[in-house]
């Protein structure tokens, strides 16, 4: 559960959460070279304008990271329960490596409705992505198993 109690997720067996240091609106979950960042705003911010700054949670600082991504996919939306949401899909490559790996697969998933804005981002390094299976439904069930919490 994230410490306001305004959502809950559930991470595989071995993963370590807590916050990332220095941000006291994000929580992160890792396990191995697989990392979900949860980024939760009370209230109900606007859905593409977040989503825009939801994109921009990389693993290191931007001077760190290549400005071009590639796209899977991008600002694909539709209705959550009573929320509403955004997905985007895309690699980043930086200019040193982070957790061991230099390129990147971001998932970022907005969902803003019932009094909430949160984002989710889920990070898989690019060759882990392509030949693991367990580590795409692992990323991926991190994420699906999020639930929020009634109105704040």
């Amino acid at each position: 559960m994230h410490p306001t109690g305004a959502f809950t997720f559930r991470t595989p067996d071995g993963w370590t959460v807590g916050p990332l240091p220095g941000r006291s609106d994000v929580v992160e979950a890792w396990g191995g070279p697989i990392g979900v960042r949860f980024v939760y705003q009370p209230g109900e911010t606007g859905l593409d304008s977040l989503h825009v700054a939801c994109m921009l949670e990389r693993l290191a600082p931007p001077m760190d990271a290549q400005p071009q991504v590639k796209y899977e996919y991008d600002f694909v939306g539709g209705p959550v329960g009573q929320a509403r949401a955004l997905d985007s899909a895309f690699t980043v490559r930086y200019d040193r490596e982070v957790h061991g790996h230099g390129v990147w697969r971001q998932r970022t998933l907005t969902v803003v409705g019932g009094g909430h804005s949160l984002c989710l981002a889920s990070y898989v390094p690019a060759d882990v992505w392509k030949r693991s299976p367990e580590a795409r439904a692992a990323a991926e069930a991190v994420l699906a198993s999020v639930t929020l919490r009634g109105r704040p």
